[in-house]
């Protein structure tokens, strides 16, 4: 399984890239648009998910539902528009996109030994920061 990183540009936490890409979906599929199609796309597709990096760490994942045309000759990279958080693992900042193989992936956040998936999405970013988590 492949996967994808960007950096959340403009968001200033994962709370509001959460309220950002939850405030899309209710204009219809979220997607983000890239000038060409990954050569990888199908090793993505419906599998893979595009990871968040956010402050030089890579903080949660959209699930890639898959990839279609958008405006001006664009690729358009479909997304599920919940995110899921991952536990923090210091990331540079790039442009565009990049692969992240399913190895290096960060493991998921969350699930009841935790107790983090019912913890506000901006403290869990703070404890991320501080290293806590």
């Amino acid at each position: 399984m492949l996967h994808l990183t960007k950096v959340a540009f403009g968001a200033a936490s994962v709370d509001h890239l959460a309220e950002r890409l939850l405030l899309r979906a209710a204009d219809g599929p979220v997607f983000l648009t890239t000038r060409y199609l990954p050569k990888r796309h199908e090793e993505v597709a419906g599998q893979g998910s595009l990871f968040w990096i956010l402050k030089h760490q890579l903080v949660a994942r959209s699930p890639i539902l898959g990839f279609g045309e958008a405006e001006g000759g664009r690729v358009a990279i479909h997304i599920d528009p919940a995110l899921v958080l991952v536990q923090a693992r210091p990331k540079r900042a790039h442009q565009g996109w990049r692969y992240l193989e399913a190895a290096d992936a960060p493991a998921d956040l969350g699930g009841d030994a935790d107790g983090l998936s019912v913890m506000p999405p901006a403290l869990v970013g703070k404890l991320a920061e501080l290293a806590l988590i």
